[in-house]
């Protein structure tokens, strides 16, 4: 093997998950990369949500036992190997053709939990017969609220645990780059038979031709109870950026909260979702678990969520690039290191299971602020 040939193969092996990124954008095509990594508008939130973990800082404590680190949590008494799961993502079949099947092995094999995406590319059958793990379905309400009925019926009568309502999506974000690229996709799966998904945007964007065709806008609130009535199920909420809303899920009675900005993708110069958690998780006061979606990429980003109150963080890009860098393993790969990186966290910060990590373990922005005047 030459140096050149030596040199090549030690660029491609990443080390940490925001390699995986420069992976997946060799591997897919442009049209798909973009899909994947792209935010809304100015993608000003797209930034700040990674951004805003720097602006938080870990207070370690030395001279603790940490010979042996307990990363293990529960998530609506399910049992997890750490306090990460996967985000719901749609179209994993743009990145690999294995598609959710292999990201629901490497979920399984990590001893975790995957959210199916609504807009999957793998039937919510087949990821449910491919392996033997902990799943919960993502719904988006339908026009046809009978549609969306069915869907969480066939995601109950197929084993998954919990039903995960996107909340903030009336319409479709407006995302430049699919507009640019015009941008096709697949009919997702779980609606083949039962809705047509052929729209036809003149602005562009396949993705947002469909959304806005077939989402219900007027889904509200009051729509809450409906939807508990159809299933037996847990409902999370994901969508939720401030205390007035988190205070409206606990009165239609969920049963957990996730802090989204849906990736960035949705209202640009929405707050990083970092930002906002503790405000969430002061308005929940314990009564439901909270989880944060948006920007994780580092094991010390888990930390901060879990110091801020978060019972757990769902990962997604990350996800989507080591699916497309590397299919089941590179999913598998992300996985690990985020475990390995928090699991050296932990140890490095002096806590050696889940429930050492607390709110005095951190400092924000603002209280370093504060502490130099």
């Amino acid at each position: 093997m030459t140096d050149v040939h030596v040199s090549r193969k030690m660029v491609a092996e990443p080390v940490n998950v925001n390699e995986f990124r420069e992976l997946a954008r060799r591997a897919l095509p442009k049209m798909y990369y973009d899909f994947y990594n792209g935010g809304a508008e100015d993608q000003y939130t797209l930034k700040e949500n990674e951004e805003a973990f720097a602006k938080i800082v870990i207070l370690p404590r030395i001279l603790r036992d940490v010979s042996g680190i307990n990363l293990s949590t529960t998530v609506l008494g399910y049992n997890i190997s750490m306090p990460v799961m996967i985000a719901p993502t749609s179209m994993h079949k743009l990145a690999n053709p294995a598609g959710e099947i292999a990201t629901a092995r490497a979920a399984s094999a990590c001893k975790t939990i995957m959210v199916l995406s609504n807009s999957s590319t793998c039937t919510l059958e087949e990821v449910a017969a491919c392996c033997n793990a902990v799943r919960f379905f993502q719904l988006y309400v339908y026009k046809r609220r009978d549609i969306s009925a069915k869907l969480v019926q066939r995601a109950e009568i197929n084993g998954y645990k919990a039903i995960v309502l996107t909340a903030d999506s009336p319409r479709i974000g407006r995302r430049e780059a699919d507009i640019k690229n015009k941008i096709v996709v697949p009919q997702p799966k779980n609606l083949e038979g039962l809705l047509s998904t052929k729209f036809v945007s003149d602005r562009g964007s396949g993705v947002e031709a469909l959304a806005n065709g077939t989402n219900d806008p007027s889904f509200c609130w009051e729509d809450i109870p409906w939807l508990k009535s159809i299933t037996n199920l847990p409902i999370l909420i994901k969508g939720v950026l401030t205390h007035e809303d988190a205070i409206k899920a606990l009165e239609v009675g969920v049963a957990g909260i996730i802090v989204s900005n849906h990736g960035a993708r949705q209202l640009d110069y929405s707050p990083a979702t970092i930002s906002v958690l503790e405000e969430v998780v002061h308005a929940v006061g314990g009564k439901v678990p909270v989880f944060l979606d948006g920007g994780v990429r580092r094991g010390t980003d888990i930390f901060k969520a879990v110091a801020l109150g978060a019972q757990a963080v769902l990962v997604g890009r990350p996800v989507l690039y080591g699916l497309a860098a590397k299919g089941e393993y590179g999913v598998r790969q992300v996985l690990e290191m985020l475990m390995d990186e928090l699991e050296l966290t932990m140890a490095l910060s002096g806590c050696s299971s889940v429930k050492e990590i607390t709110r005095s373990h951190v400092r924000t922005k603002h209280e370093q602020l504060l502490s130099m005047l």
